[in-house]
């Protein structure tokens, strides 16, 4: 395979947001942000259109005020999630600006002071343009995660792949971090994933992607590479198609 030639024309690129934390803690950590984003910076010198949804799981997440006791509607909570991606979202904006990468932050919800609204067509064009595009608050609806929206914006822009940056290596049959005789999963079909109900992805996120045949490719972001060598198509992590 050609170094120098990515396996893909356009990819989905979604990141947890526990990847721009501290570690072991909340916020951003922009030595983090920096990290991963000069591995995109390299990815989009190979000529590859990029598009990246973040989580917000590192500020806040929707299922912390689910309990009975929280004052908090479980929707507001959502929303409240949605926000603390546009937070990372613009983090990571300026950490791949000054890395040389144009960048645009698109939002779900209109914030037009600091954001662009998400319209898909123009967010065709600025791929076309060779910017990255940072897509934020989800799908801009409560009760849908962030994996949900990275699988629906994959669809809507004609991503040829779904790369899901995560904390363990890719797919295993129990919790790594929990289990250390989990298997892992090299290759896995949807329906395979599905039935086991294995928890690396929303389902929801899995079955739209079965649906139109979107492969999603599960890796890593802790090894150094991974995302340049994912995006060269590069056998790491674990691939889930049919």
């Amino acid at each position: 395979m050609n170094d120098t030639v990515p396996a893909y024309k356009r990819i989905l690129l979604k990141i947890s947001g526990e990847a721009v934390a501290p570690p072991g803690g909340r916020g951003i950590a922009m030595d983090s942000v920096v990290r991963i984003a000069e591995q995109v910076r390299d990815s989009v010198a190979l000529g590859v259109q990029m598009a990246i949804v973040l989580g917000g799981g590192n500020i806040l997440r929707g299922a912390q005020f689910s309990s009975q006791a929280s004052h908090i509607h479980e929707a507001t909570a959502h929303y409240m999630g949605m926000l603390a991606t546009v937070m990372n979202a613009l983090a990571f904006q300026d950490a791949l600006e000054s890395l040389g990468c144009s960048t645009r932050v698109m939002t779900a919800i209109r914030m037009d002071g600091v954001a662009e609204p998400y319209i898909r067509r123009r967010a065709q064009r600025h791929l076309e343009k060779g910017r990255v595009i940072i897509l934020a608050a989800g799908t801009g609806s409560p009760f849908v995660t962030t994996d949900t929206a990275a699988a629906q914006r994959a669809l809507e822009l004609n991503a040829d792949v779904l790369l899901k940056a995560t904390r363990v290596e890719g797919v295993y049959s129990s919790d790594p971090e929990k289990d250390p005789e989990a298997l892992f999963y090299s290759h896995i079909s949807y329906d395979e994933l599905l039935s086991r109900h294995l928890k690396i992805m929303d389902q929801g996120a899995v079955a739209k992607c079965l649906e139109y045949n979107l492969p999603i490719r599960v890796f890593n972001y802790r090894s150094e590479g991974n995302i340049v060598a994912a995006v060269r198509g590069l056998d790491i992590g674990t691939l889930i198609s049919n």
